[in-house]
Protein backbone atom coordinates (compact mmCIF):
# COMPACT_ATOMS: atom_id res chain seq x y z
CA UNK A 1 0.00 0.00 0.00
CA UNK A 2 1.44 3.61 -1.11
CA UNK A 3 1.79 6.36 1.55
CA UNK A 4 -1.28 8.30 -0.08
CA UNK A 5 -3.52 4.99 0.39
CA UNK A 6 -2.33 5.00 3.97
CA UNK A 7 -3.45 7.69 4.69
CA UNK A 8 -6.45 7.74 3.15
CA UNK A 9 -7.44 4.97 5.24
CA UNK A 10 -5.87 6.06 8.01
CA UNK A 11 -8.48 9.46 8.05
CA UNK A 12 -11.23 7.16 6.77
CA UNK A 13 -10.81 5.00 10.06
CA UNK A 14 -10.62 7.83 12.16
CA UNK A 15 -13.97 8.82 10.84
CA UNK A 16 -15.54 5.82 11.26
CA UNK A 17 -14.32 5.41 14.98
CA UNK A 18 -15.35 9.07 15.86
CA UNK A 19 -18.56 8.55 14.33
CA UNK A 20 -19.12 5.49 16.28
CA UNK A 21 -18.32 6.82 19.85
CA UNK A 22 -20.66 9.65 19.03
CA UNK A 23 -23.16 7.08 18.19
CA UNK A 24 -22.42 4.77 21.53
CA UNK A 25 -22.57 7.63 23.87
CA UNK A 26 -25.72 8.44 22.31
CA UNK A 27 -27.03 5.65 22.10
CA UNK A 28 -25.78 3.91 25.28
CA UNK A 29 -25.01 6.88 27.35
CA UNK A 30 -27.91 9.02 26.47
CA UNK A 31 -30.45 6.19 26.56
CA UNK A 32 -29.09 3.55 29.57
CA UNK A 33 -26.35 4.99 31.84
CA UNK A 34 -27.51 8.61 32.10
CA UNK A 35 -30.90 8.03 31.71
CA UNK A 36 -32.05 8.82 35.03
CA UNK A 37 -29.88 12.31 35.29
CA UNK A 38 -31.94 12.86 31.62
CA UNK A 39 -35.24 12.30 32.97
CA UNK A 40 -35.06 15.37 34.95
CA UNK A 41 -35.12 17.15 31.92
CA UNK A 42 -38.48 17.31 29.81
CA UNK A 43 -38.70 18.11 26.39
CA UNK A 44 -42.91 18.94 24.96
CA UNK A 45 -43.95 16.52 28.34
CA UNK A 46 -41.38 13.16 27.43
CA UNK A 47 -38.78 12.81 29.75
CA UNK A 48 -35.04 13.18 28.15
CA UNK A 49 -33.99 10.01 28.65
CA UNK A 50 -37.09 8.35 27.66
CA UNK A 51 -36.98 10.40 24.37
CA UNK A 52 -33.24 9.70 24.12
CA UNK A 53 -34.05 5.83 24.49
CA UNK A 54 -36.71 5.43 22.06
CA UNK A 55 -36.28 8.41 19.61
CA UNK A 56 -33.14 10.39 20.13
CA UNK A 57 -30.79 7.68 19.14
CA UNK A 58 -32.38 6.97 16.16
CA UNK A 59 -32.53 10.57 14.98
CA UNK A 60 -28.83 11.32 15.76
CA UNK A 61 -27.63 7.42 13.94
CA UNK A 62 -29.31 8.98 11.17
CA UNK A 63 -27.46 12.42 11.09
CA UNK A 64 -24.80 10.42 11.57
CA UNK A 65 -25.33 8.50 8.36
CA UNK A 66 -25.37 12.37 6.45
CA UNK A 67 -22.14 13.54 8.49
CA UNK A 68 -20.38 10.08 6.99
CA UNK A 69 -21.55 11.07 3.52
CA UNK A 70 -20.32 14.45 3.14
CA UNK A 71 -17.24 14.02 5.26
CA UNK A 72 -16.26 10.79 2.89
CA UNK A 73 -17.34 13.11 -0.32
CA UNK A 74 -15.03 15.61 1.00
CA UNK A 75 -12.09 12.87 1.76
CA UNK A 76 -12.67 11.05 -1.66
CA UNK A 77 -12.40 14.73 -3.46
CA UNK A 78 -9.41 15.41 -1.86
CA UNK A 79 -7.49 12.14 -1.82
CA UNK A 80 -8.98 11.98 -5.54
CA UNK A 81 -10.84 8.89 -5.52
CA UNK A 82 -14.17 9.92 -5.91
CA UNK A 83 -16.43 8.43 -7.67
CA UNK A 84 -17.78 11.56 -9.42
CA UNK A 85 -17.26 12.47 -13.35
CA UNK A 86 -16.46 16.05 -13.03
Amino acid sequence: MDEQSAAYWKRNVKLVASLTVIWFIVSYGFGILFVDALNSIEIAGFQLGFWFAQQGSIYVFVALIFVYVAKMNKLDREFDVHEDDD
